[in-house]
Formats: C-alpha cells, structure tokens, sequence
C-alpha cells in the first residue's frame, strides 16, 4: 500500500473529518431553514450547535483509547488536548465574540464613533457550554462505533 492509500484509508483522518464535515453542513442547512438564505460560510465557520471543535477532538481521542487503551500515554496526551481546544471554545473564543459584537454595537452607534470600517467583526466565534457538551458527547459516541 502506498503512502496516499495509508492516507486516505486511515480510520483517524477520516472519521473525524467526515463527522466534522457533517455538522458543519448541518449548521448551514440549520442557518437556511432558520433564515431562509443559503450562508456557504458556515461550512467553514466557528461556532454555533453542535461545537466541531468538541466533536473530532472528543472522537479522535475516544478511538485512540479504544486502539491504544485509556491508560495509554497518547490517549492522555489527546485527551488534554480535547479539554484544551473544549475549554477555548467555550471561554476564550467565545469571550472574543461577545467584545466583537459589542464593538460592533459602538461602531454602529450614531455620534459615538467615528471609526470607518470596512467590515463588521466576526461575532460568532465561541461556543455556549451545552453547545460545547454536545459536541463532546456526539464525538464520543461516534469515536466509539467507529
């Protein structure tokens, strides 16, 4: 088997992708029936339900331990870092977009600025704590069937 054929079939690339590329898609159909506009942006976009971010961090880590045991340094080290990118989410990234719309509330106010931009900041940026607990629990179950 060659080096792209190892690639491609490796069970902990691609299912982690393709889970992320289900909720990403989920968000955008979500976003089309909840406004009625198609928003391709969302296919890359952060936040919103359920956290991605959650979810392949929490399914790589579960097929880790299930491969390499859950006493197992790797899984460990993945571990830590799911909890890292689910704490970010949750706090520091969504902390950042709750000053972004904020700023962008001060900007749009009349005789309080007079800043020219050219494009409003980004306000979804962050995760609520459910949003984050589902996406954790959906990676986890799909890390486990997998």
């Amino acid at each position: 088997m060659n080096d792209f054929q190892k690639f491609i079939t490796n069970k902990y690339l691609y299912v982690p992708l393709i889970l992320w590329f289900c909720i990403q898609t989920f968000k955008v159909i979500y976003e089309l029936l909840k406004t009625k506009k198609l928003n391709f942006k969302r296919i890359i976009g952060a936040g919103g339900m359920p956290s991605s971010h959650s979810a392949i961090t929490m399914c790589i880590s579960t097929m880790i331990g299930k491969s390499e045991g859950f006493d197992s340094s790797i899984y460990a080290l993945s571990l830590i870092v799911a909890l890292v990118v689910m704490y970010d989410a949750a706090g520091v990234r969504r902390a950042a977009g709750k000053q972004a719309k904020l700023l962008n509330k001060i900007i749009d106010t009349p005789g309080l600025s007079n800043v020219q931009v050219q494009e409003k900041l980004v306000e979804v940026l962050g995760h609520t704590p459910i949003q984050v607990l589902v996406g954790a629990l959906l990676g986890i179950f799909i890390g486990a069937i997998a």
